[in-house]
């Protein structure tokens, strides 16, 4: 059940985001059809201009304690599943995720 893989200089996390929903939560992990898992996210905010990978940024960035800097888009700009970097301490970063996973569980 992991959503996330090592990187050099962080992590990359693969997450499913639906955006237009009434706020913006970490909803957990979901396993697709194809049995691979993508953590799944809510975002207030609309598909348009951007708007809603801006706010999942902000959302990653918040809940792992980063900088938005810190997290970029590596893949999945105009898709719900995505894929995002996340530099840092990677044994830093995937604690957090597995402590933020286990209280959504």
């Amino acid at each position: 059940m992991t959503v996330w893989t090592i990187a050099p200089d962080g992590i990359i996390l693969a997450l499913r985001a639906s955006p237009k929903a009434g706020r913006d939560a970490i909803a957990g992990v979901v396993t697709a059809d194809d049995g691979r898992d993508w953590l799944a996210v809510r975002l207030a905010a609309a598909p348009t201009d951007g708007a809603a990978n801006e706010a999942l940024v902000r959302l990653l960035a918040k809940a792992l304690g980063v900088a938005k800097r810190d997290v970029t888009l590596a893949s999945g700009a105009s898709s719900r599943l995505k894929r995002l970097h996340i530099s840092g301490d990677p044994a830093a970063l995937a604690a957090a995720l597995t402590k933020i996973i286990e209280g959504k569980a």
